[in-house]
């Protein structure tokens, strides 16, 4: 089996300012701080002796790889992405950066969410990407409109019960 893949789906390069700002903190933590500290433990560790049996020399060098592999990612991806910070000229519908509060229709379940970039995308926050398909269902709607998305388990039926722009 070989090593290719098919190439990814290009994703929006659009972002918040606060995952604009974590981004580059991520990269700049990377490079000048975790970097530094594993590769003077690789050294460390390629001083013991015996490469092929020294489990330490090892680790180190796959964490260096993972590390530099980031750091090439986050190299490319932070310059292409386009920071939006301006609120829609129509603040009660749903664009990027949109805090939306839906209901489901059929258990009247209600979640809030934050339509976000791919790269600050956390499930555990709400932050939900903008290129997911309930963030494209629910893009250009307003308070109080029905709309269906396709999920994983099959269509759903939500209404937008709240949307606001955080400052």
């Amino acid at each position: 089996m070989g090593r290719w893949r098919p190439p990814a789906e290009k994703s929006t390069a659009l972002i918040t300012r606060e995952g604009h700002d974590r981004l580059k903190a991520e990269l700049d933590e990377l490079w000048r701080v975790k970097r530094p500290e594993v590769v003077k433990a690789l050294a460390a560790a390629a001083a013991e002796g015996d490469r092929s049996e020294n489990a330490e020399y090892t680790y180190r060098k796959k964490q260096l790889g993972e590390i530099d592999r980031r750091v090439r990612y986050l190299s490319k991806r932070v310059p292409a992405l386009r920071v939006v910070e301006t609120t829609p000229s129509d603040p009660e519908a749903v664009f990027f950066g949109a805090q939306v509060e839906i209901e489901n229709v059929a258990n009247g379940e209600s979640q809030r969410m934050r339509i976000v970039g791919p790269d600050e995308t956390d499930a555990r926050r709400g932050f939900i990407s903008i290129d997911s398909p309930l963030a494209r269902a629910m893009l250009k709607k307003r308070l109080d409109d029905e709309f269906e998305a396709m999920l994983p388990g099959g269509a759903v039926r939500f209404v937008i019960v709240e949307v606001s722009y955080p400052d």
